[in-house]
């Protein structure tokens, strides 16, 4: 049987939604219907909904491709929540059923109501954000999605709020949800920006006054899925669904409290409402996401698979402590430096957990994006204090090696890079080494700064020479 409304009686209790998906109202509406925000920002929905708050359902709108909007639609908006690495008792959520061979739950989620292709209906998708009832605009456009300021979510967006505008629907909240240093604020310039281009004083007035654009932290390991994802859905639930998503037990997210038009009680399900996202969102990019980036480009050549396999390399796993210890941490503001060393002591379990499967090579996908934010802070502090981040220099020769797209026994792979071509030109050159680090949308500041490039250099012929082990070791 199919996953659907009709089937969830079947279900046991404890892997049904806890309230009638039917009753919910939406009152979000989220841009971007990929499986960080499935396995996030729609659970956190999903349990106000379960508390009462039944009027913030969410309505996904996907910007490009209509495949996962068929797929959510055929089933009701309803899909299978795998939590893996959940059998030493670290439970998701409560009534979560327990299954499987790697201590895996599956929950289905149910705050999914609505699902829009934007490029097939841009008018339904504008005038859902319209809609008075709908408070909260929620995005997972990824750092690329800022590039594009005159298409996709940010045309969306203006088009929305000019109809909100127009109906007199009152203030919303933007409220992203990505990896993007203080993302809040830049979606903000950026709209002004693109209404500006537009020439539009009145919608400027309305973004200005009635729009809210906090910033955030997100925090959850969420794998691709694949053909194993639907084999344990359907082994756990015995119903067939077409776009599960699997995740790990740890969740969390920090927001700056600032909305336009209220907000869910998500504090009860234990988001942070802080007055400054800063902090976390350095801790998080500098030691998960930057560990996460170091082990994608210097496992992948080295022929590792899994986030999982590459820290249980003794190399690569005393590389990353490392890291750490030497180049990220001094540099986290001081309000979370304590914290850090239980952290990065967290981090090694769930990198750890076997049954993620969290491909390397999904990471390693626009690491030109990721670089800047993820270890280039830390470098540039570390050399205006005078030191030489030198666990970071071997990273970047990690990438500058990666960019090859050869491994070290001789397999190879696509760089999916939105740079891609213009680093590969580089990477021919004589000095390939020093043109990439002269990439200025990558390194800005950086570009050609010599303390720097010396070191990479040094790491790049290690590592060509010796591989991953035996330069790092």
């Amino acid at each position: 049987m199919k996953l659907s409304l009709a089937a969830l009686a079947g279900l046991p209790a404890a892997q049904r939604p806890r309230h009638d998906p039917r009753d919910a109202r939406v009152g979000i509406v989220h841009l971007g219907i990929g499986n960080f925000h499935r396995a996030h920002q729609a659970v956190y929905a999903d349990d106000a909904l379960a508390a009462g708050e039944r009027g913030w359902a969410i309505c996904g709108i996907n910007l490009r491709s209509r495949g996962i909007v068929d797929r959510l639609n055929a089933q009701d908006g309803l899909y299978t929540l795998l939590v893996r690495g959940a059998a030493d008792g670290a439970n998701e959520a409560d009534g979560a059923a327990k299954g499987g061979d790697l201590g895996t739950q599956a929950r289905i989620v149910g705050s999914l109501r609505e699902a829009i292709a934007y490029p097939d209906d841009p008018a339904r998708a504008a005038a859902r954000l319209a809609d008075p009832a709908v408070r909260i605009v929620s995005l997972t456009i990824t750092e690329k999605g800022y590039a594009d300021g005159e298409g996709g979510a940010i045309a969306l967006l203006l088009d929305g709020l000019a109809a909100r505008m127009a109906a007199g629907a009152g203030g919303l909240t933007l409220l992203s949800c990505d990896n993007l240093s203080m993302n809040g604020d830049t979606l903000r310039r950026v709209l002004r920006e693109a209404v500006a281009r537009r020439g539009d004083a009145a919608l400027a007035g309305f973004v200005d006054q009635r729009i809210e654009c906090p910033n955030t932290m997100v925090d959850r390991i969420v794998p691709a899925t694949g053909e194993a994802e639907l084999r344990e859905a359907r082994a756990l639930t015995r119903l067939d669904d077409a776009c599960p998503v699997a995740t790990e037990p740890f969740s969390q997210w920090v927001i700056e409290d600032r909305f336009a038009a209220g907000r869910p009680d998500w504090a009860r399900d234990g988001v942070q409402f802080v007055r400054d996202v800063a902090p976390f969102e350095a801790m998080k990019l500098r030691l998960l996401n930057a560990a996460h980036s170091a082990m994608a480009c210097l496992g992948v050549p080295a022929g590792l698979d899994t986030v999982d396999q590459a820290i249980a390399d003794p190399v690569l796993r005393a590389f990353v402590e490392r890291m750490w210890r030497e180049d990220l941490i001094p540099t986290l503001p001081a309000e979370v430096r304590d914290a850090a060393p239980g952290y990065c002591a967290a981090l090694l379990g769930r990198f750890a957990n076997p049954a993620l499967g969290h491909r390397l090579r999904q990471i390693a996908i626009d690491s030109s994006q990721k670089i800047p934010m993820r270890w280039l802070p830390s470098a540039r502090e570390r050399l205006a204090a005078g030191e030489v981040p030198d666990a970071l220099a071997a990273a970047i020769a990690g990438w500058v090696r990666f960019l090859g797209g050869r491994g070290e026994h001789g397999e190879g792979w696509e760089v999916d890079d939105p740079h891609a071509q213009a680093l590969a030109q580089r990477l021919a050159r004589a000095d390939a080494v020093d043109a990439v680090l002269g990439f200025e949308p990558v390194f800005g500041d950086l570009a050609g700064n010599a303390r720097l490039a010396g070191r990479v250099r040094h790491w790049h012929r290690r590592l060509l020479a010796e591989g991953t082990r035996g330069a790092l070791r």
